[in-house]
């Protein structure tokens, strides 16, 4: 008897008729089998019913070695096979046992159960028939009328999924060979076969899910793997197409396609790897010129132009580039409304700009593809506080100079801008005191912009020299008077100021 929860009975569950491995007794003058195989015979049964498959594969090797022509050792390492996953490696010996013993009818089924999994239908067909012939069992009568069936519904459907292929009806084409795969599971050439209905019917994805699988199941298949090479490479992913064109070519060095996209593949490849490089050294523009060449090199596959475009979007931005950023970014999103990392971008620019409106609307619109980035929460509270910050009082404005401004920038327009607007010019009393006012912007503006400390408070929203704004409320946001600013040198990079300048 054999164990319940022990590998046969599992084995049992999946091919009935492997559990006649366990019931054959040794049949020394019919097989002519000596001592040693015999030992190795039962103890590789032993080892197998432990499921200790390795150990047990071990014996019945040896058992082979010691008389090739005992069928009980071919049919059992075939079980062993089996249970190992390696339907290859028991097929020639199941054959052989059928060569040996013609009549054992446990083998036959078995192998007709493969050979139908694999697609050889009529191969099968004949095994099955064979097998009601040869005076079954009622359990195997039965199997055998089950799989024979099975299998004339196999022929019917792949009729039919060829004569829609050949009528360019590739929708129906795939109903009917998904059927017909979920028991030919290792039929390569019909798996080959959906995949070109994937392609033409523009699912490269699904393509790529049948020829990997047709890969592992015809041996040295180079047209499979320069095939999902050249679909990955369309889809933009230039690292897996590396990766497959390689195994196409460790098969056959001389592939003639595989070498041609190989070369091609790997050129762009180390363009984008080097691009990428540039970046995370912060040569944003370098990097922009090496995605140039990127489009250059490949005009006509468009995932690398959008790719390409989306990363110089992103090289501008970082760049402060903003007008730049903006351009390229928009034509990204014009053909993907809903890339995030381009929305993402182009906000950026957009605060570089002043444009807090436009810059709050692509943040919410990123963030409602992806709501737990904290770039984008951060990037939108920004946004939202520079808006308000932008309806009171704005320091760079009040210099007239862009946020991305360098000190000595502000140091020159702070300098222009004071001594046109210092009071002393104006004699006129309602010209002074609006005079005095603007030159006290132009002072804060000044003392903030130029601190490194409080200008990045102002830019990240927040006004330093604001009462309300540091406090919570209260007091005058422009509570410094003429009498703080009086006593300073307007051509002075720093303070205290230390005298005062008069003009006639």
């Amino acid at each position: 008897m054999v164990a319940p929860g022990s590998v046969t009975s599992r084995l049992g569950s999946v091919f009935p008729f492997l559990l006649v491995l366990v019931d054959l007794q040794y049949e020394g003058a019919e097989c002519g089998v000596n001592a040693d195989v015999e030992k190795h015979l039962e103890l590789g049964k032993k080892l197998l019913a432990a499921g200790q498959l390795a150990d047990a594969l071990s014996q019945f090797h040896a058992a082979v070695d010691g008389d090739p022509e005992n069928y009980i050792a071919y049919y059992r390492r075939a079980t062993v096979f089996l249970a190992m996953g390696k339907s290859k490696a028991a097929l020639p010996d199941l054959t052989k046992v059928i060569e040996l013993k013609m009549d054992f009818t446990a083998a036959r089924l078995q192998r007709g159960h493969l050979l139908l999994k694999q697609g050889k239908l009529d191969e099968a067909e004949d095994d099955f028939k064979k097998v009601l012939k040869s005076s079954p069992s009622e359990s195997e009568e039965k199997e055998a009328q089950l799989q024979l069936g099975k299998s004339d519904e196999m022929q019917r459907l792949r009729s039919q999924a060829l004569d829609a292929f050949e009528s360019a009806d590739y929708g129906a084409a795939i109903t009917f060979l998904d059927k017909i795969l979920e028991v030919c599971v290792w039929d390569a050439e019909l798996r080959e076969l959906r995949a070109e209905c994937f392609i033409k019917e523009g699912e490269p994805r699904k393509a790529i899910s049948d020829l990997k699988a047709a890969s592992k199941l015809k041996n040295d298949n180079t047209e499979a793997f320069y095939k999902i090479s050249t679909l990955y490479y369309q889809l933009g992913d230039h690292e897996l197409s590396l990766s497959e064109v390689r195994e196409c070519l460790k098969l056959d060095q001389d592939h003639k396609r595989c070498f041609a996209h190989y070369k091609q593949v790997k050129k762009l490849n180390k363009l984008i790897e080097s691009a990428e490089e540039l970046i995370r050294d912060g040569r944003y523009m370098d990097a922009t010129s090496k995605y140039e060449s990127v489009m250059k090199t490949e005009p006509s596959v468009s995932e690398y132009t959008i790719r390409s475009k989306e990363r110089i979007c992103h090289c501008f931005s970082k760049d402060e580039k903003p007008v730049e950023a903006i351009r390229v970014c928009s034509e990204v999103l014009q053909v993907e409304p809903d890339n995030v990392n381009a929305l993402k971008d182009r906000a950026e620019a957009y605060l570089i700009e002043e444009m807090y409106d436009e810059a709050i609307q692509d943040y919410e619109t990123a963030q409602e593809h992806n709501e737990n980035d904290q770039q984008i929460r951060e990037g939108l509270e920004k946004a939202q506080r520079l808006l308000k910050q932008s309806q009171k009082r704005d320091y760079y404005k009040i210099l007239g100079v862009k946020r991305n401004a360098k000190k000595q920038e502000i140091i020159k327009a702070y300098r222009k801008l004071a001594l046109q607007w210092h009071p002393d010019n104006f004699q006129n009393e309602e010209e002074k005191k609006k005079a005095e006012k603007k030159f006290i912007d132009i002072a804060a503006a000044k003392e903030v912009l130029s601190d490194p400390e409080m200008r990045k408070k102002f830019d990240d929203g927040e006004d330093p020299l604001d009462a309300e704004s540091q406090q919570g409320g209260g007091g005058n946001p422009f509570h410094r008077s003429w009498n703080s600013w009086q006593g300073f040198n307007p051509f002075s990079s720093g303070g205290p100021f230390r005298f005062k300048f008069h003009f006639n």
